[in-house]
């Protein structure tokens, strides 16, 4: 009876593919080109434009094994930063129901349109714009002083959204 047991989960898992980071990057590629995504946002923050580019850079290198390249590449991701802001906004807690308890917050929000051109398989890419935002405190610490962080945080958002939206086809 083990045998047997032992024998199904072997078959079981010999015919199954597990991927643990979701994606699903054709063999057949090996290479990106990640251009520089400019910043056209009306409010510019000098450093966003390369953070956006490098951390998408590194979260192709970290979550995949495509190399970075600019001779040849099977497939390329531009784009730009179209859109900045922070605005007041309120969060109800949830907790009671949404009723009586609000915190005044403020929302970062920035605006990405990016484009991924699949060399190899051109049905696969796409232009579209990627949003993300971040609520944070108005009382405490000072904007400038959380701007950086929070700045990253969102880039982390929008790079995942990216890799994701090429990578694993949602």
């Amino acid at each position: 009876m083990k045998k047997i047991l032992l024998l199904l989960v072997v078959v079981v898992f010999n015919s199954c593919s597990i991927k643990f980071n979701g994606s699903s990057i054709p063999p057949e590629m090996k290479t990106v080109n990640v251009l520089f995504f400019e910043n056209n946002a009306t409010l510019v923050v000098p450093s966003m434009a390369t953070n956006m580019t490098e951390t998408l850079k590194n979260m192709i290198r970290n979550q995949s094994s495509l190399n970075i390249t600019t001779n040849d590449p099977a497939a390329v991701f531009s784009g730009n930063i179209t859109s900045y802001d922070i605005r007041p906004t309120t969060v109800i807690d949830a907790n009671n129901g949404g009723v009586g308890n609000t915190s005044p917050m403020n929302r970062m929000t920035i605006r990405v349109n990016v484009k991924y051109t699949d060399n190899l398989n051109p049905k696969l890419s796409f232009e579209e714009p990627i949003e993300r935002f971040i609520d944070f405190p108005t009382a405490g610490a000072s904007f400038s002083s959380q701007e950086v962080a929070l700045n990253q945080k969102v880039i982390d958002l929008i790079s995942q959204d990216i890799f994701d939206r090429a990578f694993a086809n949602w």
